[in-house]
């Protein structure tokens, strides 16, 4: 792109202008076309101004291929400047105004460089010395450069190099020069299209290693001048060696301040009373000793502290000198790893803020679901409450992630982990249940296991023989499995399956049943028959579909004898849905709607929060079948042998012919309301009962915690007459079967959950489930009191 470079100190000095010519070096190096309009001397303090009545007359600078910064090179000529332009286009050649920094940012973008096309970008600096915080950045020409590029309708960043000694060493500075462009770059390529940022104050600290440093989004540290502290000195005579005090100025000395005014010394020798003031003259000295004080009593996350903790420090500003883009602040700019070179990253991308919040680590690594949960955080919390945490480079989410080493030495600090269950760390969430809340429980094999999910039933039922569970639940046989041949010994104890097969064959109306691997989701291995023949043909048609290879590689165990995938057949099982299976009747007929023969069932999210409050989502979902529903038996594929599981299975991934309709709002369905309204009060009546039902009689398999919180999925078929029976419970739901319309169904939802569980844990708001419409979105159908 082309960028032009306009500055406050003036062409390459080693005593007051030492970094410009690294920079534009690296830039060229990137490929870019730069141009250069600078003061034709050193211009700082002096802000956004403009000198009026001025003719400002140009000079042509053309800088040696090299320069070498270090003060012992301060002498001898470096470039050389010349009153007329070069005659010759191969020559490389700056243009010296004698301007202020905004007049040379107007000439460069109006007068000069227009055969090279337009400006893409304006970089005002590096500047020699920071520009962090207000007084710095109130009284900075390059922010002042910066920002009349900016009114000139021109991306610009304002570039700063914070330096901790005047020893200006090659490497380093080249080394800065190399992370400045790569932050150039960065900005540039997502710089907001709605115009609400427009101009960048970036600030580099001069340190060693500075391209393996976090590069921090921040706001400006409001600060002021000392209370009692003047930025003039009282004077005699001679103000002294300008460029001498300039360079005292840059290392922040202090300046001597005279004792009180001598009127004598200062030529008011006459009479008493002749002049209303004494006669005194005054030079710049300002003291920067509460200045720097303000930077260290400050909180983490402002420009000023991080630089002085070794950090890049990006502010996004308006030009009218507001902050903008303030969810940004906190956040780390992810640049990659340079072009040039190989470097060793952080191990921790810890993000700190100004004001007390709560962390967050949001990976849930589906694509689907991650966006909207970060525009829920934006949607609840102000950008001061809370931080985001990125998770190393070197960590996947197939294993715990060690939250110590992502948060600061505080073991006070709050955080909210939403990651997939493997990558939680459940040591840390046990021992920090104050500050700590996560989004799953540590055990709920009772509900999310099918065959787990029928024992909680059986010995809830058992006990409580009017329990819900009993008419909304169907009679479920589990057994074990592992080779095909021993089918018979599986179902010894399964005396309703088989008695149920038995009738079948003596020739009574048949009772259809459907197989079910435990372990499985997304519809994976179901089946349906009506007697052992075909049970047996089941699972026999799974063991043929093995490679000898498999066979041989299955374990000592024989695990995998029944694991066989045939090609293309994306409902079969895999090895981790093996041995466990249940078995249920089919639910015939089905509920089907007018003028749509296909079967449906509802998918109802269901949230539980703390130690236990459960809740339903009342936004529910519709999916239905492929295929027009005709009872089991009378549809088969085109071999005519087995049953075409399409008519029948509605999970929308296992589907070949998915058409419009296949999800909708349940609300929205061709059903009478009150018959809706009906079936959600089943849904909100079973769905407490089954998760009470877990939490108090399966302890072992179903484990609340008071800093936790999860979402299911509970999927609900409802009869022909009225009765809504409760298939499955499913642990992080695939949200992407909602499909892309009804995205916000699934943002509302997180809304929902996030507020009132990240809400009351934090507590910031109520907590509680908020109304869409007038109507309670997030409706609390049971809270289970443990007596704890």
């Amino acid at each position: 792109m082309h960028i032009l470079i306009t500055n406050d100190d003036g062409p390459p000095s080693a005593t007051s202008s030492p970094y410009v010519h690294s920079l534009v070096r690296e830039l060229q190096k990137r490929g870019h076309d730069v141009s250069v309009c600078l003061p034709h001397t050193q211009r700082s303090w002096i802000g956004k101004a403009h000198m009026i009545g001025q003719t400002v007359k140009p000079l042509y600078y053309r800088p040696s291929e090299t320069f070498d910064p270090s003060p012992n090179a301060a002498s001898p000529a470096q470039g050389t400047t010349y009153t007329r332009p070069s005659k010759s286009s191969k020559d490389e050649e700056w243009i010296l105004v004698d301007g202020t920094p905004a007049s040379c940012a107007q000439i460069g973008l109006h007068h000069f460089f227009q055969e090279k096309g337009p400006v893409d970008l304006v970089v005002s600096g590096p500047n020699y010395g920071r520009n962090t915080t207000a007084v710095f950045a109130l009284s900075s020409g390059t922010l002042g450069g910066a920002i009349e590029a900016a009114v000139c309708r021109k991306k610009a960043i304002a570039l700063s190099y914070a330096f901790f000694s005047r020893n200006h060493d090659p490497t380093v500075i080249n080394a800065a020069s190399r992370h400045s462009v790569r932050v150039i770059e960065k900005l540039y390529a997502q710089w907001p299209e709605d115009k609400s940022i427009d101009v960048y104050s970036v600030n580099v600290p001069l340190i060693e290693n500075v391209e393996e440093k976090k590069t921090l989004w921040t706001e400006m540290l409001q600060n002021y001048w000392g209370k009692d502290g003047s930025c003039f000195e009282e004077v005699d005579g001679s103000v002294g060696d300008e460029d001498e005090e300039e360079e005292r100025i840059r290392e922040g000395e202090e300046m001597r301040a005279s004792g009180g005014p001598d009127s004598k010394a200062n030529g008011d020798d006459g009479e008493a009373g002749q002049s209303r003031y004494p006669h005194r003259h005054f030079k710049w000295a300002p003291r920067f000793t509460d200045v720097y004080k303000s930077v260290e009593d400050s909180s983490p996350g402002n420009d000023g502290w991080a630089v002085k903790e070794g950090f890049t420090s990006i502010t996004p500003l308006k030009a009218n000198f507001w902050h903008a883009a303030a969810h940004l602040h906190g956040e780390e700019l992810k640049l990659g790893v340079p072009d040039s070179q190989e470097m060793t990253m952080s191990t921790s991308t810890l993000i700190y803020r100004p004001k007390q919040h709560f962390y967050a680590l949001i990976a849930y690594e589906d694509p689907y679901v991650q966006p909207l949960i970060l525009s829920t955080l934006q949607k609840l919390f102000p950008p001061e409450a809370y931080t985001l945490l990125s998770i190393p480079q070197s960590t996947t989410l197939e294993e715990p992630v060690s939250l110590s080493k992502l948060l600061p030495n505080n073991s006070n600090s709050r955080i909210l982990q939403i990651t997939p269950y493997e990558a939680i760390d459940w040591d840390y969430v046990d021992s920090h249940p104050e500050t700590c809340l996560v989004n799953s429980y540590m055990l709920r094999k009772a509900l999310i296991r099918k065959h787990y999910l029928s024992a909680t039933v059986e010995q809830w039922v058992a006990k409580r023989p009017d329990s819900a569970l009993k008419t909304h639940v169907k009679r479920t046989e589990a057994f074990e499995l592992d080779y095909a041949e021993f089918l018979d010994d599986a179902l010894v104890e399964a005396f309703d399956l088989r008695a149920s097969l038995e009738r079948n064959g003596e020739g009574h109306e048949t009772e259809w049943w459907i197989l079910k691997p435990s372990m499985s989701d997304r519809g994976q291995g179901i089946r349906i028959f009506s007697s052992m023949e075909e049970l047996q043909g089941i699972f026999d048609g799974w063991e043929e579909g093995l490679t000898d290879s498999e066979d041989e590689e299955g374990g000592g165990d024989g695990a995998d004898a029944v694991s066989g995938r045939s090609e293309g057949a994306g409902n079969d099982i895999t090895t981790s849905h093996l041995r466990h299976f249940v078995a249920q009747p089919y639910v015939h007929p089905p509920l089907l709607l007018p003028g749509n023969g296909r079967k449906f069932h509802i998918r109802t999210y269901v949230a539980c929060v703390g130690a236990l409050d459960i809740y339903v989502y009342r936004r529910m979902l519709a999916l239905f079948a492929g295929r027009t529903y005709e009872a089991p038996g009378s549809t088969t594929t085109g071999t005519g042998k087995d049953i075409d599981l399409e008519a029948h299975l509605t999970n929308t991934c296992l589907q070949r012919s998915v058409r419009d309709g296949t999800v909708t709002p349940f609300w929205d369905i061709a059903l009478d309301s009150q018959k809706k309204a009906d079936i959600f009060r089943q849904i909100c009546e079973v769905t407490g009962e089954a998760f009470e039902a877990a939490a108090r009689a399966m302890l072992m398999h179903f484990r609340p915690l008071a800093n936790a919180f999860e979402v299911f999925g509970l999927d609900f078929l409802v009869g022909a007459d009225g009765t809504a029976w409760l298939l499955e419970v499913n642990a992080f739901p695939d949200f992407k079967q909602t499909g892309e319309e009804l995205r916000g169904l699934v943002a509302g939802l997180w809304e929902e959950v996030l507020h009132t569980a990240a809400g009351r844990f934090f507590g910031v708001g109520d907590g509680e489930g908020r109304g869409r419409g007038g109507e309670e979105q997030l409706v609390l159908v049971r809270r289970v009191d443990f007596g704890r």
